[in-house]
């Protein structure tokens, strides 16, 4: 049988550097969600992206963790899109994806793929706080003046947790099995401490833990980014255009920008796009059993 070839594509990269990256099968009309799921363990990136035609899209787009199916992958969608053009298989700015959650809008500026995600539903965690507290190993005097964590979903739902310096946050020590029950608790990807930046680059700087997915720690988040920059928007600073930085406290670093743009209607969000550069880096190949 035709093995099939796995594109490693790193996105939200710093100028080639950097990055996070995710499996890219393109033509995967005949691959069952069991040999899915089997290439995403093989593979052993944070996600894999399955690219198949769609009559609602201009493609339908999979994603597997290595342990199970999610939704919407931010990351991943970028370096699929970001590949796609690269190949020639998108002309002009404007392309979409169907996932298993709907469709969505993509477009291009310049180097960069941008991504739609929904407006923005923030949910407060009131007596649940103190087991986020306990999952990073943090208490609430850790956290930013006037701040307060919240449950934000964009179309996948993350905790955001907003912390006081950069030392908190590069030396955190989370609880992977507390993570992952509220998780399952309060249907979470997973949780996304920040601490708010003021150097003129970027608004803050993040790290993303969901060990329910597999995911010890992720290098970009584009998906946990929009709803930080949903947060930043009503909590901090009320502007269109957001960028985060993550990735450059794990145990390898690889540090990420990921752009994200509120389309606001009366002040209000009605829709947003996070979006990044992608590059590749190496091909992999799976061999179907027989």
């Amino acid at each position: 049988m035709k093995p099939i070839t796995v594109h490693i594509v790193h996105a939200f990269d710093i100028q080639g550097q950097g990055g996070n990256p995710a499996g890219v099968v393109l033509d995967a009309d005949g691959l069952t969600p069991g040999e899915k799921q089997e290439i995403a363990k093989h593979v052993g990136l944070p996600e894999t992206a399955f690219v198949s035609k769609s009559s609602l899209a201009d493609f339908k787009l999979d994603f597997f963790t290595p342990s199970k199916q999610i939704a919407h992958c931010g990351h991943a969608t970028v370096a699929t899109f970001s590949l796609l053009r690269k190949k020639g298989l998108i002309s002009g700015n404007q392309s979409s994806k169907e996932t298993i959650d709907g469709t969505r809008k993509i477009h291009f500026e310049g180097d960069m793929a941008f991504m739609e995600q929904t407006r923005p539903v923030f949910t407060c965690l009131e007596i649940i706080e103190d087991r986020v507290f306990d999952a990073l190993g943090i208490t609430r005097n850790d956290l930013a003046d006037g701040l307060v964590p919240m449950k934000v979903s964009t179309g996948n739902a993350f905790v955001v947790i907003p912390l006081r310096s950069v030392d908190q946050l590069a030396k955190l020590v989370p609880n992977f099995n507390a993570i992952n029950e509220l998780s399952q608790h309060l249907g979470l990807i997973g949780l996304y401490p920040f601490v708010l930046s003021h150097d003129g680059i970027v608004d803050a700087r993040s790290r993303m833990f969901a060990p329910y997915y597999g995911i010890a720690e992720e290098a970009a988040t584009g998906m946990a980014a929009g709803p930080l920059a949903c947060y930043l928007y009503t909590q901090v600073r009320p502007k269109d255009h957001f960028v985060i930085k993550q990735g450059e406290f794990m145990k390898e670093p690889s540090p990420s920008l990921i752009h994200v743009q509120l389309n606001l209607v009366d002040g209000n969000i009605n829709n947003l796009f996070a979006g990044g550069t992608a590059y590749t880096s190496k091909h992999l190949k799976w061999f179907p059993k027989p």
